[in-house]
């Protein structure tokens, strides 16, 4: 008595006699060409327990939260750093939220050192914001574009270089 709708069905419909196989043939639509048109859901943040450690640079275009102890660089769009947690090494965040320690330079477009935060290198932001009782010791530059500076200073070059004295026999 009921039957189901063939509406949605991609293809010729059975009750169309104009339509010819050669439209039909460019009509069928593949399964793979159905693209959601929707923003993709933003992952997670990564997260690194209390009990690791790495040794080595970590690079993302997404979230990390440090809870353990990282020596090497690390590079994300968020990076929060735990209040148990240690980072030896450069940050490179859009947002940079410091609980923990670092040792090292910090490079973000905001930068946030809250109370429990200690410090322990220079910091290029667009923005920064330091509550109190954070500890911080380096100097502070604000830049219009923080990530963008080069990690390393760059040192003036000369055509001689240096000669180390060596003790006569």
């Amino acid at each position: 008595m009921f039957s189901k709708s063939k509406i949605n069905e991609p293809g010729p419909k059975a009750a169309d006699p104009s339509t010819t196989s050669a439209d039909a043939a460019k009509k069928d639509v593949s399964a793979t060409d159905y693209r959601s048109t929707a923003p993709k859901a933003k992952p997670p943040a990564s997260v690194l327990s209390s009990d690791l450690f790495i040794t080595g640079n970590l690079k993302t275009t997404g979230d990390i939260q440090v809870e353990g102890e990282v020596e090497g660089d690390i590079r994300a769009h968020l990076l929060t750093v735990g209040e148990g947690a240690t980072v030896k090494g450069e940050v490179v965040a859009d947002d940079v939220v410091v609980n923990g320690r670092v040792i090292g330079r910090v490079r973000g477009l905001k930068v946030r050192l809250t109370s429990t935060a200690r410090v322990e290198g220079d910091i290029i932001h667009k923005t920064i914001a330091i509550e109190s009782g954070a500890h911080f010791e380096g100097s502070v530059q604000r830049q219009e574009d923080p990530l963008a500076t080069s990690g390393a200073k760059k040192m003036p070059t000369t055509g001689t270089a240096p000669v180390e004295d060596k003790p006569k026999a």
